[in-house]
């Protein structure tokens, strides 16, 4: 499953391929990935501007003009390929986005997936983003006494902490090894145990 790094890479690698540019067409092979039905989808995308891509948790979040917004999660995994204009494209895909230049960005999915067009005004009620915690590597909010805040009269166990996407936005079960490891921390460890010493040794 994709998660932060990967995530905020490939939001990156978006943004310098498609910031500006204007979306042409939309082809949606599999509608059950959006929010909506297809053709509110498909008009809603037709002829927008991106603005900019960012990431947030396990989402790219794509910001487009008018302020609308496309969600995208990979879910347990997915392929988002750019292709110029005369390369062969996948056997198998759920998405297609034309892009005026002439490229093509196809968006496939492994398992499951979503592709959401959200108003701005409405991220607040968009049940899958809107409670996502900070996001470490993208938002300046998460500082250490953040995180020391957010670990104050919780129970439970680490682990459960750390993949509550709630408290902490991207952290999946990939990388919740490395961080506990490192930290030397077993996963079953309770919070209330944990103390401000232990977590800066």
């Amino acid at each position: 499953m994709p998660e932060l790094s990967e995530i905020f890479q490939l939001s990156e690698q978006i943004n310098r391929e498609f910031r500006n540019q204007i979306i042409k067409d939309v082809h949606v092979i599999e509608e059950k990935c959006l929010n909506m039905p297809a053709a509110d989808f498909i008009s809603i995308l037709s002829d927008k501007r991106i603005e900019h891509i960012t990431s947030r948790g396990k989402w790219v979040c794509i910001k487009l003009e008018q302020d609308y917004r496309l969600l995208l999660s990979l879910g347990m995994g997915g392929n988002v390929i750019l292709h110029e204009n005369d390369q062969t494209l996948p056997d198998k895909y759920q998405l297609r986005i034309d892009i005026h230049d002439g490229r093509l960005l196809t968006i496939g999915f492994w398992w499951f997936g979503y592709v959401h067009a959200v108003n701005g005004s409405d991220l607040g009620n968009h049940k899958m983003t809107a409670k996502l915690g900070h996001t470490p590597i993208r938002d300046s909010g998460f500082t250490e006494e953040h995180f020391v805040g957010l670990l104050k009269g919780r129970k439970g166990s680490v682990k459960s902490f750390l993949l509550n996407q709630n408290n902490i936005a991207g952290i999946g079960n990939v990388y919740i090894q490395d961080i506990l490891f490192k930290a030397k921390m077993h996963p079953n460890r309770k919070l209330q145990t944990i103390t401000l010493s232990s977590l800066r040794a």
